[in-house]
């Protein structure tokens, strides 16, 4: 479905993606994880189209889209949830989801995606006319993934979704990512939790430096002794 391949791209003069390549097959969880500074984000940001390649390509079920622009690519059918939600604070709940609905695929279906955000989130649906800027952390991050979701997607990507989150919200958040995945839509998670994000994957990479240095399912990334000591700590080695 999605196909990455041999991607470079940065910032200025700052290069920081050196031949990146990673790919989602239709209906799959993955999982990218590493450190901070290490592109995750740059990558994400270059896929969907809002950041130029240096060199390499992106292609959406067989057809290239890296020149395409971003508003073209969620009409194929990519949404991003970025990194620290970019919710209109003076808007309501309701009318930043409705923002998610602007791709000509989705917007004959408004209501039902309405309809399905609020079956996912029953929370927001009580709150629905409330101030995004009102609402707590895990409320607003149910509102990003909403948003993407109104697209109408196939591929959804997450950038950090758990970040600055209580645990159990994370864990009320991922349980979401599996109810989307049962629904047949793709997933291509950035998540500084690494054990729940590779417990949870089919397949992942840990990108380290701008570059992939390893790949394999999430279950044999959990078990490799690299990840074990950089990403899991001194206890994870003992077990």
């Amino acid at each position: 479905m999605l196909d990455v391949r041999d991607v470079r791209a940065g910032y200025g003069d700052v290069q920081v993606l050196f031949g990146v390549s990673v790919a989602v097959a239709a209906g799959e969880i993955v999982a990218l994880v590493g450190p901070n500074g290490a592109g995750k984000t740059t990558l994400l940001r270059a896929i969907v189209g809002l950041l130029p390649l240096r060199r390499g390509s992106v292609s959406w079920e067989g057809r290239p889209i890296h020149a395409a622009p971003a508003h073209s690519i969620v009409e194929q059918g990519i949404a991003l949830v970025p990194e620290g939600r970019r919710l209109f604070a003076r808007m309501t709940l309701e009318e930043n989801l409705l923002l998610g609905a602007f791709a000509p695929r989705a917007l004959g279906g408004r209501r039902e995606g309405l309809e399905r955000v609020f079956e996912i989130f029953p929370r927001l649906a009580e709150r629905r006319r409330q101030l995004a800027g009102s609402l707590s952390g895990g409320e607003q991050q149910m509102v990003a993934i909403g948003r993407a979701l109104m697209s109408r997607p196939r591929l959804l990507l997450l950038d950090e979704p758990s970040l600055g989150l209580a645990p159990r919200v994370v864990e009320g958040i991922l349980e979401v990512l599996r109810q989307i995945h049962r629904d047949g839509v793709g997933v291509f998670l950035v998540e500084q939790n690494v054990q729940a994000s590779l417990a949870l994957a089919d397949r992942g990479y840990v990108l380290e430096n701008g570059r992939i240095s390893g790949a394999g399912s999430g279950h044999d990334l959990l078990r490799d002794p690299h990840v074990r000591q950089a990403y899991l700590g001194p206890l994870a080695m003992d077990r």
